[in-house]
């Protein structure tokens, strides 16, 4: 533990997506923190690797997902197979043809990448950002204090060290030791009896370009998926009797071994029971199958924690719910905790928010956590992997999830129609094609710059929107934004970037009027009454 200091702002304990997403957030704010993990490496499996369209915003934001896209691909069509040969293809995300183009949603369609990778790809960002991973430490304890936390990390050889932070987040999955140090409850079901083995493995004369399944196979379902920027195939497959795969039943009644034995035995992780198990269920030989990079078995259950918070402690990530792997909300609900929690965090240790800020972590996170494992638990009951059985669509994207009832939302515009934005929503996407104007901080005494075309170079002495050529790029940073959409723009306190903006795609989506973003790209406040600002920014320390 050469590289931990004894005191720091936030410990971040679990290196995965969600304390290394949330490591980012906190060093791009200034904020001091140390990022923990037991293992001597960061996890090796592909496991997560499904990024929804809200989560690449939320990666735009951190200045990764350009990597991100150029290591990753779209969806593959799925391809079913039955003895031996090939029935059809399929869409399991969204519909056969290109995604209608939106100018709200910049990232429409789930991109796929190696739960591996996107790690690689964080821990590449923290470093650019001056942060690191601390490799081989784990919380062997901690004590809460009214005015700090003191963590007790042991290093790989057994040394242990103290280390004092201001708050501590647990991002240590599923099996928290932070959530049982501070005892809080995680309730939960199993969602399937049946365990399940998901690889990572070589494959030769597979083709690359669809998704495989062989919904029949005998012992249960099995799916092959290639693998962007690698060589491998992640291997799903299903095992058990109950409701097992109709080619199973179907060889035990004629006396057959093969799909029988294998439905009564949990999965081989070993890679002889890897390759045993593609050879047995697919017309794949076992000298195609070469090295199995990494396997793990399990069964798909749900739970949640009973809460967010405890003290000086925050829950984020599988450490607070987890989730079915169908419909690919895991690993980004996760990452939207940490994006909800690292502004929060930034506004109480950076510009003197009030401490009860931090209480709406978990006012609005838990009913969402709570909301996505009702869609992930439906989805793997309505019907597995047969041709189109599965598919995902709208809800999972993750574009309709707000914060419309939580503490910080307020909707101070009468009258709105039925189909209206609202405050609490995600702040829409929109090209700067009206007329666009603005500072990148007003200063006390705020106004308007003078309005010109989008796009420009800066429309006054006063400020503009520079470069940009859409909403999200003035967005993105750790910055509040204030739109003033068909209004004047008025003075606002140091730090907040404020922009006027007439006309186009902007005013028809938003409406007029005045309206607060918060670092996480969700509408804070909406309102005509410039009146409403200075104490809502209060709130957020921006006075």
């Amino acid at each position: 533990m050469t590289h931990a200091p004894t005191r720091t702002e936030v410990i971040v304990v679990g290196a995965g997506p969600t304390g290394l997403t949330l490591a980012c957030d906190l060093a791009r704010r200034g904020v001091p923190a140390l990022l923990v993990e037991q293992a001597g490496a960061l996890f090796p499996g592909s496991r997560g690797k499904g990024l929804q369209p809200r989560t690449q915003e939320v990666f735009e934001d951190l200045g990764l997902l350009a990597a991100v896209h150029a290591a990753g691909r779209p969806y593959p069509r799925m391809l079913s197979w039955e003895d031996g040969e090939p029935q059809g293809e399929w869409d399991l995300v969204g519909g056969p043809g290109p995604v209608a183009p939106d100018p709200t949603v910049p990232f429409p369609s789930v991109w796929m990448l190696p739960q591996w990778r996107t790690q690689e790809l964080l821990h590449e960002r923290l470093r650019e950002l001056g942060g690191e991973v601390v490799l081989g430490t784990a919380l062997s304890g901690l004590d809460q204090y009214p005015d700090r936390v003191e963590a007790r990390l042991t290093g790989p050889d057994g040394t242990e060290r103290t280390v004092s932070a201001r708050y501590l987040v647990a991002a240590d999955g599923g099996r928290s030791t932070v959530r049982r140090a501070v005892g809080i409850p995680m309730a939960g079901e199993q969602v399937d009896p049946r365990p399940a083995l998901v690889a990572d493995l070589e494959i030769d004369g597979l083709d690359r370009g669809n998704w495989h399944v062989w919904p029949k196979a005998p012992g249960g379902p099995l799916l092959l998926c290639p693998l962007p920027s690698t060589t491998a195939f992640q291997l799903f497959a299903q095992f058990g009797t109950e409701g097992g795969a109709e080619a199973g039943a179907e060889n035990d009644a004629k006396g057959g071994t093969k799909g029988g034995t294998e439905n009564r035995t949990e999965p081989d992780t070993s890679p002889e029971g890897v390759r045993r198990t593609v050879a047995a269920r697919t017309h794949l030989p076992e000298s195609a199958l070469g090295r199995v990079h990494w396997a793990s078995a399990f069964r798909p259950r749900t739970a949640l924690a009973e809460r967010f918070r405890e003290g000086r402690v925050f829950l984020a990530g599988d450490a607070a719910h987890l989730h079915s792997p169908a419909g690919g909300q895991g690993l980004n609900t996760s990452i939207q905790d940490a994006y909800n929690l690292g502004w929060k965090l930034g506004q109480v240790l950076r510009h003197g928010a009030d401490e009860a800020l931090l209480d709406s972590y978990e006012e609005e996170r838990l009913p969402i956590a709570a909301d996505v494992l009702e869609i992930s638990t439906r989805l793997h009951r309505a019907g597995g992997v047969r041709a189109g059985g599965l598919r995902r669509g709208p809800r999972t994207e993750q574009l309709g999830l707000g914060y419309e009832d939580g503490p910080l939302t307020v909707e101070a515009r009468p009258g709105l129609t039925e189909d209206a934005l609202r405050a609490g929503e995600r702040a829409p996407d929109a090209p700067l094609d009206g007329a666009a104007s603005g500072t990148a901080d007003s200063g006390p005494a705020g106004g308007a710059a003078a309005s010109g075309p989008a796009g420009t170079a800066d429309s006054g002495p006063a400020g503009g929107t520079g470069s940009a050529r859409r909403l999200f790029e003035l967005f993105r940073g750790p910055h509040v934004t204030v739109l003033a959409v068909g209004r004047d723009l008025p003075g606002l306190p140091t730090g907040v970037h404020g922009y006027r903006i007439d006309g186009g795609v902007t005013e028809r989506v938003y409406g007029p009027g005045l309206f607060v973003v918060r670092p996480d790209g969700y509408l804070g406040l909406a309102t005509h009454d410039p009146a409403d600002l200075p104490g809502y920014l209060d709130r957020l320390g921006l006075r």
